[in-house]
């Protein structure tokens, strides 16, 4: 196959931007994009790319959270030799980010020849957009909204961890996710949100670090069509972040809920149609 372009990297980079935080399922929306650009999603090469660029939309959590993430270290840190310090809230926090972190960590190196491989068919992707959105429903109806982030406990972050499993399967999304689990926990939109943020951040991040051989070791992908996405991203993530949080505070989550259904079903009538292939 020939060399992603660079206005390729721009458009997979602002697909990833907007997609990568909101429940709408990054992955999906690359998967279809790349197909309509031509490019072989097969191609690991192609595969890591994705990966890669999504470090620019974590290193766009990373900044806008920045205060937020330093305050969490420095509590965690300190906790580490004073006992005093292990009473305070941000040690608790810390520990629950950490700990939420690892299961998908985990189940995502370990399944990674299948993420790679059938999972990425967008029969998948159609059908996970479709039928994550009956959980993400169900959240939205059923939500207390009760706790904030103080009310955050280990159990909590356990089981949203474990949920973010879920969103190994293209389609399914990260967020939405552990958007979805967050609510079924009693937490709020807001601090169900910010942690989705703030549980991505580690397990992105190793995932586009350890990508990022196959996707430079590969012809169809230059580097500077790895720079080019990845900034893209960065920008564009950002700005949906900001986005997000202010949407979330005052609305639901219904007008996802719509979208994914409607894509997932656009996607299968192509897919019966002819109009775009499976792989």
């Amino acid at each position: 196959m020939s060399e992603i372009e660079v206005w390729q990297s721009v458009v997979l980079g602002v697909v990833e931007g907007i997609t990568e935080f909101l429940p709408v399922s990054s992955t999906g929306h690359l998967t279809i994009t790349e197909q309509l650009l031509g490019l072989d999603i097969k191609d690991e090469a192609v595969t890591a790319y994705t990966a890669v660029i999504q470090i620019g939309a974590i290193f766009a959590a990373i900044i806008y959270f920045f205060k937020d993430i330093a305050r969490l270290i420095k509590a965690w840190v300190a906790g580490l030799f004073s006992s005093s310090a292990r009473q305070e809230p941000d040690w608790r926090f810390a520990w629950y980010v950490i700990v939420g972190s690892i299961p998908v960590g985990i189940v995502g190196f370990l399944a990674q020849d299948l993420i790679k491989g059938g999972l990425r068919s967008l029969w998948v992707v159609a059908a996970a957009l479709i039928l994550w959105s009956i959980p993400m429903a169900f959240a939205e109806h059923a939500a207390t909204q009760v706790k904030g982030e103080q009310g955050l406990t280990m159990k909590d972050s356990i089981i949203i961890g474990f949920t973010q499993c879920l969103s190994l399967i293209p389609g399914v999304s990260r967020s939405g996710a552990t958007i979805t689990a967050g609510l079924l926990r009693d937490l709020d939109r807001v601090t169900a949100t910010r942690l989705s943020f703030l549980l991505g951040i580690p397990a992105l991040t190793a995932a586009g670090l350890y990508e990022l051989k196959d996707a430079i070791s590969g012809p169809s992908v230059s580097t500077v069509a790895l720079v080019v996405g990845t900034l893209v991203s960065f920008v564009v993530a950002y700005a949906a972040i900001a986005w997000l949080l202010k949407y979330v505070a005052h609305h639901s989550i219904m007008v996802f809920v719509w979208y994914r259904v409607a894509l997932g079903f656009g996607i299968m009538a192509l897919l019966i149609t002819g109009a775009i292939t499976a792989y």
